[in-house]
C-alpha cells in the first residue's frame, strides 16, 4: 500500500486572506487567457503536443519554476516543474492535448478552421492547461511574497485522451511524495468532481489469415476479416451479461485491402470500461477468450493485448467539502449578452432548448460512478486528489463535439479557466497553510485505501506509449518492440506499434 507522508511542515506564520488569493489570480488572468487561446490555436493531438508542451514549460521557467523532468516516464511531451522546497508538497495537473477531427472556428456554427487544422480542443484541455497553470503562477507569487514554505509541483499530463502520461508517471511512483493533488475540467455545469470515474482498458486485437483470390480460389485463403466479424458479434452478445456500469466500444482498424482479395490481416481497437479495475480485468480475460474462439472458427491466428488502462477515480471527502465551499464563493462566471447569444446559437445548432449558460452550482455529488475514464484515477490512488468542473460550454452541449471546440475557443471558455484558477488558488493556499485540513485529507485517504496495493494497468513490457510516432520513439524499432513484447509477456499478445 502506498502511504502518504504524515510528517507536516511546521505551521507557517504567514496568513493569506481570500481577497489576497483572488487578487493574485486576477493578476495572472491575462496570462490565463493568452495560454488558453494559444493552446487552442496549436491544437496538437495526444502524444504530439510538442509545441504545446514547449510553450507551457517556457512560461513556467520564466516564472521561476525549475523543470525537474522532461519527457517524463518516457512520454516525450510530459514534464514536471517545481517551485519551493520542503513539505508540504502540493501538486497541480495540466493537460493540453486536442482531439482529431474536431477542429472548428470559434463561431457558433460548423465551419472548418481557416488555417486547415482539423484537430480541436473539444474536451477543453487548452483551458485545463491555462487555468491550472494560472493557479500555479498565482500560488507561486503568494508563496514568494508571503514566504510560505513548501513545494509547488506542476505535472504536465500529456495525452490524456489516449495513453495518458499520468499512468506512466504513477507506474514510476512519481506521486509518492505528493501530499495533495488538484485538477479541474471544463464541462457544461459547475460542481466539485466528488465522483468515481470508470476504470478502463484499451485493447488491440489482430487476426492473421491467408490471402487468396476471392473469385478464383477462395478455398486456399483464410479470412481475417471474418474472424473480426465473429469476434465483434461475440462482443455484442456479451453485452447482455455485463454490469450496467460497463461500457464496450470499438472500431475496425483494418479490414483488408480490396474486396477481391481474401484479407490476411484485420484488426480492432477496443475500449472496455467498468466501475473498478477488478471488473475491467475480468472482462478483458473474457474478450481475449472471444478472440481465441473467433480464430478457431476461421482457422486464423489471434493476437490480443490490453496495452493501456486506468484506475477509477478515488474521491476524498475533506477535499471535496472544502472545494465546494470555495466554488460556492467564486460562483459561475457572469456572461455578456453577446456570450449568451453565442451559447444559444450553439444550442440551436445542436437541436437543444436555447437556455444559454448554466447559472447554478451543483450540490456536492455523492461519489456516483460516471461512464468516462481518466488517467487522473491512477493519481488518486497514490495521493489524495480532488478537482472541479466549470461551465465552458452551453447547457446540454457535450464535450468531444465541434460545438464544444468552438465554445472552448471563445471568451466563455476563458472565463471558465479564470474562475477555476481562483478556486484552485484558494484550495492551494488552504493546503499549504492548514495542517489540520491536510491531516483530515490524509486520514480519509488512508481509510479508503486500506489494504490496497497499487498495480499499474500497463504491461511492464511496454516502456513507452505504443501510439507514439516513430520519430518520437526512444526505444526499439516497431519490429524490435513487438518482439520484445512477445519475449517479456510470454503469451500471444501484440503491440499495436503501427
Amino acid at each position: 500500500m502506498i502511504v502518504p507522508r504524515l510528517v507536516f511542515a511546521a505551521k507557517s506564520k504567514s496568513t493569506v486572506t481570500s481577497e489576497e488569493a483572488l487578487q493574485a489570480t486576477e493578476e495572472v488572468s491575462q496570462t490565463i487567457q493568452e495560454v488558453g487561446m494559444k493552446l487552442w490555436d496549436i491544437s496538437e493531438i495526444s502524444l504530439q503536443e510538442v509545441e504545446s508542451s514547449k510553450y507551457l514549460k517556457n512560461i513556467l521557467k520564466k516564472n521561476e519554476f525549475k523543470l525537474t523532468s522532461e519527457g517524463t516516464s518516457h512520454v516525450p511531451t510530459a514534464f514536471i516543474a517545481e517551485y519551493g522546497t520542503g513539505a508540504p508538497v502540493l501538486g497541480i495537473m495540466l493537460e493540453y492535448d486536442a482531439l482529431p477531427g474536431l477542429g472548428n472556428e470559434a463561431v457558433p456554427y460548423k465551419q472548418p478552421r481557416k488555417d486547415h487544422i482539423t484537430s480541436g480542443h473539444g474536451c477543453g484541455h487548452n483551458l485545463i492547461g491555462a487555468g491550472a497553470l494560472g493557479a500555479a503562477l498565482a500560488l507561486k507569487n503568494l508563496m514568494k511574497e508571503k514566504e510560505i514554505s513548501g513545494t509547488l509541483r506542476v505535472y504536465g499530463g500529456a495525452a490524456e485522451e489516449t495513453e495518458g502520461a499520468k499512468v506512466y508517471m504513477a507506474r514510476d511512483r512519481l506521486f509518492d511524495d505528493v501530499d495533495t493533488m488538484l485538477h479541474w475540467h471544463p464541462l457544461n455545469v459547475a460542481g466539485v468532481a466528488n465522483i468515481r470515474s470508470a476504470a478502463l482498458s484499451q485493447m488491440y486485437i489482430e487476426f492473421s489469415g491467408k490471402a487468396a483470390h476471392a473469385g478464383l480460389n477462395p478455398w486456399d485463403g483464410r479470412n481475417a476479416l471474418a474472424a473480426v466479424e465473429i469476434f465483434l458479434h461475440s462482443v455484442n452478445m456479451m453485452r447482455e451479461h455485463i454490469r450496467p456500469t460497463a461500457r464496450i466500444h470499438y472500431i475496425i482498424k483494418n479490414g483488408g485491402e480490396a474486396p477481391n482479395i481474401v484479407p490476411d490481416k484485420a484488426s480492432v481497437l477496443l475500449t472496455c470500461r467498468d466501475e473498478n479495475r477488478e471488473y475491467v480485468e475480468k472482462s478483458v480475460v473474457w474478450l481475449k477468450s472471444m478472440a481465441e474462439g473467433a480464430a478457431l472458427a476461421t482457422q486464423t491466428e489471434a493476437l490480443a493485448v490490453d496495452y493501456y488502462g486506468v484506475h477509477d477515480l478515488l474521491p476524498n471527502t475533506p477535499l471535496a467539502e472544502r472545494m465546494q465551499h470555495h466554488l460556492e464563493k467564486i460562483g459561475v462566471p457572469q456572461y455578456t449578452k453577446q456570450e449568451i447569444k453565442f451559447a444559444k446559437r450553439l444550442q440551436k445548432e445542436a437541436g437543444l432548448e436555447e437556455t444559454g449558460m448554466t447559472k447554478d452550482i451543483m450540490f456536492l455529488p455523492n461519489e456516483q460512478t460516471l461512464g468516462g475514464g481518466t488517467d487522473v484515477g491512477d493519481v488518486s490512488w497514490q495521493t489524495p486528489t480532488m478537482g472541479l468542473i466549470m461551465p465552458a460550454s452551453p447547457e446540454g452541449i457535450g464535450v468531444h463535439t465541434w460545438m464544444a471546440t468552438a465554445s472552448h475557443g471563445s471568451s466563455i471558455g476563458t472565463k471558465a479557466a479564470i474562475a477555476s484558477a481562483k478556486v484552485l488558488t484558494l484550495m492551494g493556499i488552504d493546503l499549504l497553510l492548514d495542517n489540520k485540513l491536510l491531516k483530515q485529507v490524509k486520514d480519509d485517504f488512508l481509510k479508503r485505501t486500506k489494504g490496497f496495493v497499487y498495480q499499474s494497468p500497463i504491461n511492464p513490457a511496454i516502456k513507452e506509449p505504443v501510439s507514439l510516432p516513430k520519430s518520437m520513439r526512444s526505444y526499439e524499432s516497431a519490429l524490435e518492440l513487438k518482439n520484445s513484447f512477445y519475449k517479456q509477456a510470454g503469451d500471444d499478445q501484440f503491440m499495436p506499434t503501427e
